[in-house]
C-alpha cells in the first residue's frame, strides 16, 4: 500500500516527509510500547502510535521504519519534527484513535508484522 493512501484512509495530514508518499508499505505496527516495536517492526514498515517523544523518532529510527502516523491528533513538537526531517522520515497525524486507525488498514490489506524471533 502506498503511503498516499495511507494518508487518504486515514483522513491524514503530512507534517514532514512530503516526498515519501509514493512509498510502498507493506506491514504495520501500531503500539505505544516502544519495546514492542523493536519486537515486532519490520524494516520500511508503517509505526502507528499515540506516543509523542523522541524515543518514537528513535527507536522508528533504529528499527529503520521510515514512517510515522500518530493517532488522536496528536502533534509533534517541532523538536521532534525536525528529527524526522534530518533523517527523512515521514510523518503523519490522523483523528483517528489507535484501534481504529489500524482497523481501518487491516481491512484494506495492510498486514500487521508477526514477531520477530522468541526472546
Amino acid at each position: 500500500m502506498k503511503l498516499k493512501d495511507i494518508r487518504e484512509l486515514l483522513n491524514a495530514r503530512v507534517l514532514t516527509g512530503e516526498g515519501h508518499l509514493e512509498d510502498e508499505v507493506y506491514v504495520a505496527c501500531g503500539c505505544d510500547l516502544m519495546s514492542d516495536v523493536l519486537r515486532y517492526a519490520k524494516e520500511d514498515g508503517l509505526l502507528l502510535t499515540g506516543l509523542v517523544n523522541k524515543q518514537v523518532i528513535n527507536t522508528a529510527d533504529m528499527a529503520c521504519m521510515n514512517s510515522i502516523v500518530f493517532v488522536r491528533n496528536k502533534l509533534p513538537n517541532q523538536e521532534l519534527l525536525d528529527m524526522a526531517k534530518e533523517i527523512d522520515m515521514l510523518i503523519m497525524t490522523t483523528d483517528y484513535p489507535l484501534f481504529e486507525a489500524c482497523g481501518i488498514l487491516y481491512h484494506n490489506g495492510l498486514k500487521g508484522a508477526e514477531p520477530k524471533d522468541e526472546l
